[in-house]
């Protein structure tokens, strides 16, 4: 604390006038400063408020995002799941026409073999009959 010198009337008023000068000089300079620091608060505060809306908005869009993505995975499994049933339907779709396939060919198959059979018995009748003929010739020959 400061101490002043004594006057006739009290303390030295150019010392007190000094003080008080000083005083009211420091008190505008925090005045100013008071000011500076609440227009910076002030601005600060509308910062912080855009910047919360920002984050809003940043989170709506996460939310979103996240929404799209999970309704594409789910798209994506049911898509895929159609593609395999499809690919089950035409893998026994091509099984059962290939069964089919292959008993038309083993009845086709028994048939030719049943035909050659029979061609075979008919061939060997054939060929018995015309060698009973040929014997038959002979002995016509031989008689004569």
């Amino acid at each position: 604390m400061k101490k002043f010198s004594k006057e006739f009337n009290g303390y030295n008023k150019q010392e007190v006038t000094n003080l008080l000068n000083d005083v009211i000089r420091q008190l505008e300079k925090d005045l100013e400063n008071i000011k500076k620091q609440q227009d910076e608060i002030r601005s600060l505060k509308l910062e912080l408020v855009h910047q919360q809306s920002l984050v809003k908005s940043l989170n709506f869009s996460l939310e979103q995002s996240q929404k799209v993505g999970d309704h594409i995975r789910f798209m994506a499994k049911e898509e895929a799941n159609e593609i395999i049933q499809e690919a089950k339907n035409n893998a026994s779709r091509i099984v059962n026409d290939a069964l089919i396939r292959n008993e038309k060919i083993e009845l086709k198959t028994m048939n030719a073999e049943k035909n050659l059979r029979i061609l075979k018995r008919k061939l060997h009748q054939i060929v018995e009959q015309q060698l009973e003929i040929v014997e038959e010739i002979e002995t016509l020959e031989i008689e004569e």
